[in-house]
């Protein structure tokens, strides 16, 4: 069992494989997408591609009341720790 003192372990390597992503082709399938939408043609893939944030924005409007609740009743919570703590303080320095 030897000791090195002068070792440093050497850094992880990473490895990702990448994907080829082509921003044309992906406008004229959405293009195309909306031209058969706009003729009546219903197509069989329902992803949107203007996902982003529908989860965050959809959550606000269910949980804005629970939300605000948690929030009031922090509040007050800590409030009543200051009061009970200044009264402490106060008796404690009398």
């Amino acid at each position: 069992m030897g000791m090195k003192f002068m070792h440093l372990p050497k850094a992880k390597q990473f490895n990702i494989t990448t994907r080829f992503y082509d921003p044309q082709k992906e406008a004229m399938k959405e293009r195309e997408e909306r031209i058969r939408r706009e003729m009546g043609q219903e197509t069989t893939s329902s992803y949107s591609a203007g996902i982003k944030g529908k989860f965050r924005n959809s959550g606000n409007r269910t949980q804005s009341k629970t939300v605000a609740e948690a929030r009031r009743k922090s509040n007050i919570r800590l409030l009543y720790i200051v009061i009970i703590l200044s009264i402490l303080f106060y008796f404690l320095l009398k």
